[in-house]
C-alpha cells in the first residue's frame, strides 16, 4: 500500500507541473498606452496583452479582421487633447501575435502606434479601450524630443510592456486610464512621480507560470497531445482538484460549520462532496455555453459576482434555517444529538454554495477541448479536477464529523452546533457583501 501510495505521488508531481497560463487570469485584456510629447509632435504607443479566453472568442475571425476591430476599438476610445483641443493621432502599421497559452489555446499581443504634428504644452490622455474588463491599465510618459515634461503619470512601469507582471500586484493589477504631461523646452527628460506599491520596472518578476489551480491546463494539454498514460493523468488532474480546494475559499470552513452546526455524519459529507463535484462541473459547462455562444451579450468574468451573489446568498439562507431549527429544539426542550437539523435541501444548498464558482482554469481546459476537437477527453478531465476538489471537502467533513466525537464539556457540546451555526451565517454575509462590491 506504501508503494502504490509512494508511485502515484511521484507520478502527480511529475505530470502535473505547471502550465503556461496568464498571471493575471485567463479572461483578462491588459494594455499601456506610453505617451512622449517632443518637440512639435505628440506620439503613443498602444499595447494589448489579451488572454486564453477572450483569444479564443474570436475563433473563426481573420487575422485582417482582428487586427481591423482592435485598430478601431483603439481610435474610437483612446482620446488625447493637445492644450484642450482634441488631437486627431495618425495609426501607424498596427502588429498582431498570437502566443501560445493554456490549455493549448493562444493569447494575443496587438500593438499601434499612433503620433500627431502638434505644438503643445499640455496633452491629456485617457484611455478607454475595452470598459468593464478585466486586467492591468496603465498610461506610462516617455521622454520626448527637446521637451522637458512634467506628468502625472510614472515613466516606468513594471510590466516590461505587458511581457512580466509583478507577482505582488496580482491581486490588484494597475488600473491608470488617465494622464496629464505638461511640457516646456527641454531636453529630453521627463518628471514624474515614483511607481507606486506594485513595484518598479527593476523590481518586477517573471510571472508567467500558473499556480495550481492552473495546472490542470498542462495536464489536458499534455493528454490532448498524447504524452503521458492517461489513467496517470487523471489522477494529476484528480489531484490538483484536492490541491485546489486547500487554497482559500472553496467552502472549507462552511462545510465543516454546517456539519458542525447540524450534527452531520460521513454520509452528509460524502453527499455534500458529490454536490460540490455535479454544482463545479456544471458551472464550468454553464460558463463554457456562454464563452461558446453568448459572448455577444455578456462575457463569462461577467457572471463570476453574480455567482459569488448567488453563494453568499445560500451560505445566508443555510445558516439561517439551521440557526432557526436549533432555537425551537431549545424552545422545545429538545436535548437530542442526531442529525435532526438536517435536510435534503439544506445539503443541496452547501454543496452548492462551495462548487457554484468555476475554477478559471477548468473552463480555460473545456474551451481548448472545443479548439482541438477533444470534448470528451475535456470533460474527463474537469470531472477528475472537480472529483478531487469534492474529495478534500469530503476529507475535511469526516474529520470534522470524528472530531466532535471526541469528548468535551457537556457546556461546550450543547453550544456547539448553534455557534457553527451563527458562523455559517457571518460567513454568509461576508461573502454577500464581498460579491455586491464587485459590481461596483
Amino acid at each position: 500500500m506504501r508503494s502504490l501510495l509512494l508511485i502515484l505521488v511521484v507520478a502527480f508531481a511529475a505530470l502535473a507541473a505547471p502550465a503556461a497560463a496568464h498571471p493575471l487570469g485567463n479572461f483578462s485584456m491588459n494594455h499601456i498606452a506610453e505617451v512622449s510629447v517632443s518637440d512639435g509632435r505628440v506620439d503613443v504607443r498602444y499595447v494589448l496583452d489579451q488572454a486564453e479566453i477572450p483569444t479564443f472568442q474570436e475563433r473563426g475571425v481573420a487575422r485582417a479582421e482582428r487586427v481591423r476591430r482592435k485598430r478601431a476599438e483603439v481610435l474610437r476610445r483612446l482620446r488625447v487633447t493637445a492644450d484642450g483641443r482634441p488631437l486627431a493621432l495618425t495609426p501607424g502599421t498596427p502588429t498582431l501575435a498570437l502566443r501560445p497559452g493554456a490549455g493549448g489555446l493562444q493569447t494575443t499581443r496587438f500593438e499601434l502606434t499612433l503620433g500627431a504634428a502638434v505644438h503643445a504644452r499640455r496633452v491629456e490622455v485617457r484611455d478607454g479601450t475595452y470598459p468593464g474588463r478585466v486586467g492591468w491599465r496603465a498610461i506610462v510618459a516617455r521622454p520626448g524630443r527637446g521637451t522637458a515634461v512634467r506628468s502625472s503619470v510614472p515613466a516606468t512601469e513594471p510590466t516590461h510592456g505587458l511581457t512580466r507582471y509583478p507577482k505582488d500586484a496580482l491581486s490588484s493589477p494597475a488600473d491608470i486610464r488617465s494622464a496629464t504631461l505638461a511640457a516646456r523646452p527641454g531636453n529630453g527628460t521627463v518628471s514624474a512621480p515614483g511607481a507606486d506599491a506594485k513595484g518598479t520596472a527593476d523590481g518586477s518578476r517573471e510571472s508567467g507560470r500558473a499556480t495550481a489551480g492552473d495546472g490542470l491546463a498542462g495536464i489536458f494539454a499534455d493528454a490532448s497531445a498524447g504524452r503521458g498514460v492517461l489513467i496517470l493523468l487523471l489522477l494529476a488532474a484528480f489531484g490538483w482538484g484536492a490541491v485546489h480546494a486547500l487554497s482559500p475559499g472553496h467552502g472549507k470552513a462552511m462545510v465543516a460549520a454546517y456539519l458542525v452546526g447540524t450534527r452531520g455524519t460521513a454520509r452528509h459529507a460524502a453527499a455534500l462532496g458529490a454536490t460540490v463535484t455535479v454544482t463545479h462541473t456544471a458551472g464550468v459547462l454553464l460558463l463554457g455555453v456562454v464563452a461558446l455562444t453568448l459572448s455577444a451579450f455578456i462575457l463569462p468574468e461577467q457572471l463570476y459576482p453574480w455567482l459569488n451573489l448567488a453563494s453568499g446568498l445560500l451560505v445566508v439562507g443555510v445558516g439561517a434555517a439551521v440557526l432557526r431549527k436549533r432555537a425551537r429544539r431549545h424552545h422545545h426542550h429538545h436535548h437530542h444529538h442526531h442529525p435532526e437539523d438536517l435536510s435534503t435541501r439544506g445539503i443541496l444548498a452547501m454543496g452548492a454554495s462551495a462548487g457554484l464558482i468555476p475554477c478559471p482554469s477548468a473552463l480555460v481546459v473545456l474551451l481548448g477541448a472545443v479548439a482541438q476537437h477533444q470534448l470528451a477527453l475535456g470533460l474527463v478531465m474537469i470531472v477528475a479536477f472537480s472529483l478531487g476538489l469534492a474529495a478534500t471537502l469530503t476529507a475535511l467533513g469526516i474529520a470534522v464529523v470524528h472530531a466532535t466525537k471526541l469528548p468535551v464539556p457537556g457546556r461546550v457540546a450543547a453550544a456547539l452546533p448553534t455557534a457553527s451555526a451563527f458562523a455559517i451565517v457571518c460567513v454568509g454575509v461576508v461573502l454577500t457583501v464581498q460579491a455586491a462590491g464587485q459590481f461596483s
